[in-house]
């Protein structure tokens, strides 16, 4: 096993703690060092390899830490948490989303037929086999790049409902399991101002009320012809009190009046650009059938260059404390999460994995969406040494450093560490081998391209 610098130690080690034995950890630091060294798919296999365990008689123990050891990826989610909170920042902004795994085979039982956003387009509905899983990320930024990142602290599989029918257990909607997801949160952090960035499949009257109740804010895309209303008038006589007032437009008709008075302002948008846009904002009522109205602020977005689809935004809120500019610029973060579910796929291997037990299904998933948190954390801490460089070639120039960069040195520092553990210890590696000829390899090892 190569000995762990303190830049990538420093970050893992407080997930000791979620295991009863140190034999145990250290099998899945051994575990967890495989599968950021190896590419391709991240199989139990695939990391022992990568390490030169091929060997490795016992290699049934690294599986018992996926299918049978007993830790918990709910306390591992919260300690990952606390690593992204910073003491100086007030607001925890979080995006919300699901993420469809490709996943096929009679001993995956939690698997559904589901829309592939991914494939899809307006014309054509693309469905197929898979694991549904909710995906919560802390939206933050580096210093060493310009945007903001997406960084999974926790992901929870919302089986199909034919699943859970099956098995004769309550099926959970994945409303229901957002509004567990929020009581979490407000229980780990009953102090912080957080804010909960979802589309328009979250905006969900139940779901808004929940976030009043715990007393956290909610940034969503709200539908075309939501229901809108005005506040109630004052009671005069007996009767009981009315719940809403006049009926208001929907936003599909007001985007099509043109005496309203809309204002411009210029806020952070996609890709860390600032742009000028226009809104128009008020609050109302938001009725849903089945619920109570809904007190709500309403933004009305458009772009004067007519680039970008006009789209109408909720904000709620228990003390309407979410300005415009908060509720575009939380909105328009959290496509960032987007990129993340590309990444992981690309150069983590989601997808990749060949478990087949539920107990080793439920968790490797989380592991590499965690992983990719853990990969810039540790960035960060390299950074620290020695500020991160973008990889440079002569038809490709790029100003910030990416995932992919801060991967490549999070595995170089691994390789290098891999190495020089094969040299005797009063031999130094650069004497025996051209400085040149070890950058040169280490690039090879470490590229994730």
């Amino acid at each position: 096993m190569p000995t762990l610098p303190p830049s990538i130690l420093t970050v893992l080690q407080p997930f000791s703690i979620l295991f009863f034995t140190s034999k145990t950890w250290g099998h899945a630091m051994l575990l967890l060092t495989g599968t950021l060294m190896c590419r391709g798919g991240r199989t139990v296999c695939s990391a022992l390899k990568i390490l030169g365990m091929k060997g490795e008689n016992g290699f049934d123990k690294y599986h018992k830490i996926l299918n049978r050891a007993k830790w918990s990826s709910h306390d591992g989610s919260k300690i990952l948490l606390e690593q992204l909170l910073d003491p100086e920042e007030e607001t925890l902004l979080i995006a919300v989303d699901e993420h469809l795994e490709r996943r096929r085979g009679k001993n995956i039982k939690a698997k559904g037929y589901y829309r592939d956003a991914v494939r899809s387009t307006k014309k054509c509905v693309v469905k197929c086999s898979g694991l549904k899983w909710i995906t919560v990320m802390v939206l933050k930024k580096f210093p060493w790049h310009s945007r903001v990142f997406a960084l999974p602290f926790m992901t929870i599989l919302a089986a199909s409902k034919r699943a859970n029918q099956e098995i004769g257990k309550k099926h959970k909607t994945t409303i229901d399991w957002t509004i567990q997801l929020v009581k979490q949160l407000r229980r780990w952090l009953p102090k912080r101002r957080i804010i909960l960035s979802t589309d328009g499949g979250f905006a969900n009257a139940a779901f808004g009320w929940v976030n009043i109740c715990q007393k956290t804010h909610l940034v969503s895309r709200l539908r075309q012809d939501a229901r809108l209303f005005d506040f109630p008038g004052k009671q005069s006589g007996p009767g009981r009190r009315a719940k809403k007032g006049k009926r208001l437009m929907t936003p599909k008709e007001m985007f099509k009046q043109e005496d309203l008075d809309w204002k411009e302002e210029e806020v952070s948008w996609y890709g860390g650009q600032k742009k000028i846009v226009q809104y128009l904002t008020f609050t109302c009522l938001w009725h849903v059938e089945g619920n109570d109205p809904l007190p709500a602020r309403i933004v009305l977005l458009r772009d004067p260059e007519g680039k970008y689809e006009s789209i109408p935004l909720i904000g709620i809120s228990y003390d309407f404390s979410l300005d415009v500019v908060e509720i575009i610029e939380s909105y328009v973060s959290r496509w960032n999460q987007e990129v993340t579910h590309k990444e992981v796929r690309e150069h983590l291997g989601v997808e990749t994995q060949r478990q087949w037990s539920d107990k080793a299904i439920a968790r490797t998933t989380p592991i590499l969406f965690g992983l990719y948190t853990l990969v810039l954390l540790m960035a960060g801490k390299l950074n620290e040494i020695s500020p991160l460089k973008p990889q440079q070639t002569a038809w490709y120039q790029k100003s910030d450093v990416t995932f992919s960069d801060a991967y490549t040195e999070v595995r170089k520092v691994l390789w290098r560490s891999k190495l020089i553990n094969g040299f005797a210890k009063n031999d130094d590696p650069e004497e025996i081998i051209d400085p040149i000829m070890i950058g040169s390899l280490l690039d090879q090892l470490a590229n994730t391209g």
